[in-house]
């Protein structure tokens, strides 16, 4: 009887062991999954803050955003669309760790640019409706915090979002069968989305000559291409009144082109998208363009009310 008291004791103290033993290890495994996912804020709080200029103070920082219209040819199965895109600047706080928007001062908030872009068009009897997001730091000094992306029609909606963490992780959802809900981490390289963020900010921070990029998210999901860094070559070109940026994608026989003012605050007055649209005998090579209508500086958030429906008509939308 001793014996068997003695056999149960050594046995629980044994299991007691490896419980703590085990916890231990899954504790060390939580709290370095945490460090991972803090990488990118303990990054953020170290990273050299590039100088803000008068110009840019006054204008980003007027309390107002910066909303304009533009005329929309989009290539899309093939045929060329008619509709309209919005692009929308405004600054605001942004909260790295939790990757929204801060609803109050905090230190370790981050002052962004935020680009909300939309399009609208009609593919025969139904409607596209497209909405890409991009939180940029206005120092310059990293890669953009969080990308969003959305498309709706008929058929169905996709989403896709990427945080700038330890790496770029990345959740997406289709409706399609083979795309699905996926997660995904992509090692840091240069994203097409944050480019419009940085054009506004200084264009002679844009990169480069050959370097590998991440298309924007739009392109990726509505192409069906694999979202990846791709081989890429940049330029900028300054014709006097204008700037041209403009980044070819040699392996998805793409090109972009993004025209903007020479002066600040170096407003897109137009872009070109040249890739091949269509499935089978139908694909050709196709190139959509935004060619700007109106701008306005306004604080649109507090305009949304019925006496506030003509401003959509100053922007000819």
């Amino acid at each position: 009887m001793k014996s068997t008291l003695k056999i149960a004791k050594g046995f629980s103290l044994l299991t007691l062991t490896l419980v703590v033993l085990v916890s231990c290890s899954e504790n060390k495994k939580d709290k370095a999954t945490d460090i991972a996912l803090n990488e990118g804020v303990k990054e953020a709080v170290s990273l050299e803050k590039n100088e803000l200029s008068k110009d840019f103070k006054a204008y980003w920082y007027a309390g107002k955003a910066e909303i304009t219209s533009y005329k929309l040819e989009q290539a899309r199965y093939g045929e060329m669309r008619e509709g309209n895109a919005v692009l929308i600047y405004v600054t605001e706080p942004f909260l790295n760790d939790k990757q929204v928007k801060a609803d109050g001062n905090n230190p370790d908030n981050i002052p962004v640019l935020k680009l909300n872009s939309t399009k609208n068009y009609l593919t025969g009897i139904y409607p596209y409706s497209i909405m890409n997001s991009s939180f940029y730091p206005v120092h310059d000094n990293q890669h953009a915090l969080k990308l969003t992306f959305s498309s709706q029609e008929w058929c169905g909606q996709v989403y896709t979002q990427l945080n700038n963490r330890a790496k770029f992780e990345v959740a997406s959802h289709s409706y399609f069968e083979s795309e699905a809900d996926q997660e995904l981490q992509l090692d840091k390289a240069v994203l097409e989305n944050e480019i419009w963020n940085k054009i506004r900010i200084n264009p002679e921070n844009l990169p480069q000559g050959n370097f590998n990029m991440i298309p924007s998210l739009e392109f990726s999901r509505l192409t069906h291409k694999e979202l990846k860094s791709y081989s890429a070559t940049a330029s900028l070109t300054n014709n006097g009144k204008h700037q041209t940026y403009e980044v070819n994608y040699p392996e998805l026989k793409r090109t972009l082109k993004i025209n903007f003012s020479t002066q600040f605050p170096y407003t897109i007055e137009s872009w070109s998208d040249s890739f091949i649209s269509g499935y089978g005998a139908n694909a050709k090579t196709l190139t959509s363009t935004g060619t700007k209508i109106k701008t306005l500086n306004t604080p649109y958030w507090r305009q949304n009310g019925n006496k506030d429906l003509y401003l959509r008509d100053s922007l000819g939308i």
